[in-house]
């Protein structure tokens, strides 16, 4: 017999891991950043709620998995999720060894109001039902917090680089976005001078019913998520 620890051991002589993709899809609904979750069907974690995931099938691509995950299991398509990272701690899924490559969209409310007509999809706001979100399956707490993390990291530098206002839009609006994204105030001088160069005036102005009109702008850059 060939030890495993001789030159002619082979690969398949080792313990090899399942691959899962997880996939965080954030939005902001409510003054809120939420994320997506499915309950499970599945007979392991039935009925509870989890991200969207699914293991890698045999010559499958990570992207194809992610797509086809997110089609079956919360009837989204359409979308071009990004890895974010992968997680691997040995414990975080009591059904054996499974690296997750967790993935990310920001996708607009109103692109997720089909998939949010079945009983078995919901948004949890991050901030508003911690109980919910930190009790995920399979480590997806860990996950949900990470794709927040890289989520205000984005917006910090970009305004609504996720592209979650719909065009044209105002200062206040786009301000209001960015604090619901941090979960703070932000100074509304300072948010102005640093995302008034990276937007394009449309040279048109708020039809207000209340109060001044306002000028409107669009998005000047590339999008980055």
């Amino acid at each position: 017999m060939v030890s495993k620890n001789s030159p002619g051991s082979s690969l398949l002589d080792y313990p090899r891991p399942s691959v899962a993709v997880d996939t965080a899809v954030l939005t902001v609904a409510g003054g809120s950043v939420c994320v997506l979750l499915v309950r499970r069907a599945e007979d392991h974690q039935h009925g509870k709620w989890a991200l969207p995931g699914t293991f890698l099938r045999e010559r499958e691509t990570l992207a194809d998995a992610v797509l086809r995950c997110l089609r079956e299991k919360a009837g989204i398509s359409g979308r071009v999720p990004r890895q974010l990272q992968v997680f691997d701690e040995p414990e975080r899924d009591d059904r054996g060894w499974v690296l997750s490559v967790a993935h990310v969209d920001v996708v607009p409310l109103a692109a997720l109001e089909e998939a949010l007509k079945s009983d078995g999809v919901r948004l949890a706001s991050v901030s508003g039902e911690p109980e919910l979100v930190g009790g995920l399956p399979y480590g997806h707490a860990d996950i949900v917090a990470k794709a927040v993390e890289w989520l205000r990291a984005a917006y910090a530098e970009e305004p609504d680089p996720g592209a979650l206002l719909a065009e044209p839009f105002t200062l206040k609006d786009l301000r209001g976005l960015h604090e619901a994204v941090a979960g703070a105030p932000l100074m509304r001088d300072t948010f102005r001078r640093f995302m008034e160069p990276k937007l394009q005036g449309t040279g048109q102005m708020s039809d207000r019913t209340r109060g001044r009109p306002s000028r409107l702008w669009v998005r000047g850059g590339e999008l980055k998520v």
